[in-house]
């Protein structure tokens, strides 16, 4: 075994952060794609930083979620709600046990290569709305993937009591390069300004002072 680590990679801000801030002990990266309407975009992103850092990207796909899986995440752009990032209706973007199946499979690769740590990039914001982003969900995750791997592995989660705001702070003083990432739940060439991501994006870059280079529709 190594103290190297597993990330699950989106190409979003939160988990390009945790790319960067952790680079020196992250082995592989693995971006997964379920079918969501921003799973293109949010991969060519992953792509990018993984290739800038030197690190390896193992891309998998899981079209049977997009299958089998109710979610507005999964049925087009126009599915989306307005929505800012806490509201009721943002729970039709939820796409269920989606980090426990990613963390599942990461934990496998984790013990097939002889690393010990898998790692995710949930934030605070996420709580209210994604219960498998939760801290009950990431120390029960964490206990099921030790008591399940015989080396042990072992699940972090470093950002879990940070906002969204706070990432984008550690990646001001990374010097990460935003624009390179993609957040929108509409999946378009551009941001679409509206949705709560794209809120929650905005908003986030601004407390960090950064200037936002990220082109919205609205």
């Amino acid at each position: 075994m190594t103290d190297k680590a597993v990330l699950i990679l989106s190409g979003g801000m939160d988990s390009t952060t945790m790319l960067y801030e952790y680079k020196d002990s992250i082995a592989v990266a693995i971006n997964f794609n379920y079918g969501s309407n921003h799973n293109k975009r949010e991969a060519e992103c992953a792509r990018i930083h993984c290739k800038a850092l030197g690190i390896e990207l193992v891309e998998i796909d899981l079209a049977f979620i997009h299958q089998y899986f109710k979610s507005s995440l999964l049925s087009g752009a126009d599915a989306i709600p307005d929505a800012d990032y806490a509201e009721e209706n943002l729970k039709s973007t939820v796409v269920p046990f989606r980090n426990g199946i990613m963390l599942s499979i990461a934990a496998g690769i984790a013990e097939s290569r002889g690393l010990k740590t898998v790692m995710m990039a949930n934030h605070s914001g996420d709580h209210a709305i994604y219960p498998d982003c939760t801290s009950r969900f990431v120390n029960a995750m964490d206990a099921a993937i030790q008591a399940g791997t015989y080396a042990p592995v072992k699940l972090t989660a470093p950002y879990t009591g940070l906002t969204k705001a706070d990432i984008a702070k550690r990646g001001k003083k990374l010097g990460i390069d935003y624009s390179l990432t993609y957040s929108c739940y509409r999946g378009g060439t551009n941001h679409c300004g509206t949705c709560a991501t794209c809120r929650e994006r905005r908003q986030s870059l601004l407390e960090a002072g950064i200037d936002d280079t990220t082109i919205y529709l609205v």
